[in-house]
C-alpha cells in the first residue's frame, strides 16, 4: 500500500516523499482510513511503530478540506503530550507534513517564557500542541479557546496516567466540546487506560498491531547481573571495549543522572544528562548534541524517556531499572525503531530482582542473562587521603598563584612572615 491509497492530497503526499517515506507503516495503515472516517480511535501500538504520523497525516487532511475563515483561526485540533520532548516532536511532525498547506500551528509547555507562547496564540492558529500544566496556565489566563476544537488526541496516555496528569486531563476535556473526534494513543494498555478511555471516547474504533504491553520484536535484550557499587565501572568497560559510541543510559533520579554524567566524564566519555531539573533550553541543547553524534551518551530519566526520537540509536542501557515495568517497555522502545534493530542492556543489582521479575512478567518472557566480563574496578579512595589531597592540591595552587615580592633586598635579614600549614584545620 501506498500513502496515495489513503485519500491524502498532494500536498500531503509531496511533503511526505520529502521526508523520504514510500509506504506507510502498519499503524499508519490501519489509523489514517479510520480518522478519515471521523470515528473515535483506541490505538495500541509500541514507541518507534510511526503513529505521530499516524494521527498527524489524517488530522491535517482534514483541517485542509474546509477553508480558512477570514479573521483569526480558531483551534480547530488539540494535542494533549506528557512531557516537552514529545510536544516538540509532535509539533516538528505537524510542521514538517503541513510543509505546503495553509494551516498554522504552534507548539506549547512550560520551562520556557510564557509570553512568545502568548503572542503565537493571539495571531491564530490551527493545531495547537501542548502539555496538559502549561495549556490549563494559558487558559486561565485567558489566551487559549477550546471551544472550536474538531479533533483532540491524548498521546501517549499511559504515560499521562504514569505521571499524575489525570486531573490536568479530566479539566482540559471538560473545555471541549461535546461534539467532536477524540483520538488516544498508547504504547501500553492497562485497567486505569480503559477507564481513561470510557471517559474520552465515543463508540471506538480498536487499533492494536502488536501484542498489548510488548517490547520491539527487533531488540535484543540482554540482562547483567552486577553489585550496585559497580554499575558504573561495568558500564564504562562495556562502552569502551565494544566501542559503543551513542547510548541513552536511563536512570530513575535526577541525582543519580548528574553523578553518572560526572563519573563517565572523568572517565573520558562524553556524556551529557536531561531530567525535570534540567532548563528547557539545556535539554534541548542535550538532546540535539546527541543526535548530532557530538556526545557518546545521553543520560536520561523516565520523564524523559517519550519524546526522544533519535534515529537509528543503536544501544538502550537500564543503568538501574525502573520500578513501574511499563516504563522498561518505554526505555527500550527508544532503539529498534523504524524497522532497525536495537540493543537493549540492563544491569541489575540484588535489590532490583523484584523489579526485573515484574518486568519479565508482563513481557511474559525472561530477559537474556549474559556472563558479566572482567573489567577494571576503580577501587573508592579512603575519605582522609583524599580530603589530605584536596588540601595539597588547593594550597599548591594558591602559592602559584600569590603575587611575588616587590623591591630589593628580599631575604637579607629581614624577617619573613610565618606561613601557615595549609592542612591544619
Amino acid at each position: 500500500m501506498s500513502f496515495a491509497k489513503l485519500g491524502l492530497n498532494e500536498a500531503i503526499l509531496k511533503a511526505v516523499a520529502e521526508k523520504g517515506y514510500q509506504t506507510p507503516s502498519p499503524i499508519q495503515a490501519k489509523c489514517i482510513p479510520v480518522v478519515l472516517e471521523d470515528r473515535d480511535l483506541l490505538a495500541s501500538a509500541q514507541t518507534g511503530t510511526g503513529k505521530t504520523a499516524g494521527f498527524t497525516l489524517p488530522i491535517l487532511e482534514k483541517l485542509s478540506r474546509v477553508k480558512v475563515p477570514k479573521g483569526k483561526r480558531v483551534i480547530r485540533s488539540l494535542i494533549l503530550t506528557p512531557t516537552r520532548e514529545l510536544a516538540a516532536q509532535v509539533g516538528e511532525s505537524v510542521r514538517t507534513y503541513g510543509e505546503h498547506l495553509k494551516l498554522r500551528s504552534t507548539v506549547v509547555f512550560g520551562g520556557v517564557n510564557i509570553n512568545p507562547q502568548k503572542a503565537h496564540l493571539r495571531g491564530g492558529v490551527d493545531v495547537l500542541i501542548a502539555t496538559p500544566g502549561r495549556l490549563l496556565d494559558l487558559h486561565e489566563q485567558m489566551v487559549v479557546d477550546l471551544s472550536g476544537v474538531e479533533i483532540f488526541v491524548l498521546d501517549e496516555a499511559d504515560r499521562m496516567l504514569d505521571m499524575g496528569f489525570i486531573h490536568d486531563i479530566k479539566r482540559v476535556i471538560k473545555l471541549l466540546p461535546k461534539q467532536r473526534q477524540s483520538l488516544l494513543f498508547s504504547a501500553t494498555y492497562n485497567d486505569d487506560m480503559k477507564e481513561l478511555a470510557k471517559g474520552v471516547l465515543k463508540d471506538p474504533v480498536n487499533v492494536e498491531v502488536a501484542p498489548r504491553n510488548t517490547a520491539a520484536e527487533r531488540v535484543k535484550q540482554e540482562l547483567y547481573k552486577v553489585e550496585k557499587s559497580l554499575k558504573t565501572d561495568l558500564l564504562k568497560h562495556l562502552i569502551k571495549t565494544n566501542a559503543w559510541h551513542h547510548v541513552l543510559v536511563f536512570v530513575r533520579t535526577k541525582h543519580g543522572a548528574d553523578r553518572l554524567c560526572k563519573k563517565l566524564d572523568r572517565a573520558k566519555i562524553s556524556t551529557m544528562a536531561i531530567h525535570g531539573n534540567k532548563t528547557q533550553a539545556s535539554r534541548t541543547k542535550a538532546l540535539q548534541l546527541f543526535k548530532e553524534n557530538k556526545i557518546n551518551v545521553l543520560v536520561a530519566t523516565d520523564i524523559a524517556a517519550r519524546g526522544l526520537d533519535i534515529k537509528e540509536l543503536p544501544h538502550v542501557v537500564n543503568f538501574e531499572l525502573p520500578n513501574v515495568p511499563e516504563d522498561y517497555v518505554h526505555r527500550i522502545g527508544r532503539t529498534g525503531r523504524a524497522g532497525s534493530e536495537g540493543h537493549a542492556v540492563s544491569l541489575v543489582d540484588t535489590e532490583e530482582v523484584k523489579f526485573l521479575k515484574r518486568i519479565q512478567a508482563l513481557l511474559g518472557k525472561r530477559l537474556d542473562l549474559v556472563k558479566t566480563p572482567k573489567f577494571d574496578r576503580t577501587p573508592p579512595a579512603p575519605r582522609g587521603d583524599a580530603r589530605y589531597h584536596q588540601k595539597l592540591a588547593h594550597a599548591a595552587k594558591k602559592e602559584q598563584e600569590a603575587p611575588k615580592a616587590k623591591g630589593k633586598g628580599r631575604g637579607k635579614g629581614r624577617p619573613q612572615a610565618k606561613q601557615k600549614n595549609p592542612l591544619k584545620g
